[in-house]
């Protein structure tokens, strides 16, 4: 009997767990805890960054790191995230304006 009931709640939560994680897939992607300090080595290899608000799902906010496979949750508050970001932005901003495009060229028949 106590076997049984330990299966059937083993199985409810289980079931729980699943439904949670399907009617709420970031829920489990949120900072819970967030990085005062951060080294400049890490802050140098940053490919890119996501801000995470503290209104929904994610009860804190912070500012994302992500590189190669890692992600670190830092205060976004920080001076050192701050000016990170904005390096960032205006690198991605740069060479999305400077890209050239490429000129059509018409070809026209000459009479002859």
């Amino acid at each position: 009997v106590k076997l049984r009931l330990f299966l059937f709640i083993s199985v409810l939560f289980l079931t729980l767990l699943l439904l949670f994680t399907a009617l709420f897939p970031g829920a489990f992607d949120c900072c819970t805890k967030i990085s005062d300090r951060i080294p400049k080595g890490i802050l140098r290899r940053v490919e890119r960054f996501e801000i995470q608000t503290a209104d929904g799902v994610c009860h804190l906010e912070a500012v994302i790191l992500h590189m190669k496979g890692k992600k670190f949750c830092v205060n976004p508050w920080n001076r050192k995230v701050k000016k990170m970001m904005k390096k960032i932005k205006h690198k991605i901003h740069r060479s999305k304006s400077h890209v050239r495009k490429q000129r059509r060229t018409r070809i026209t028949k000459h009479k002859e």
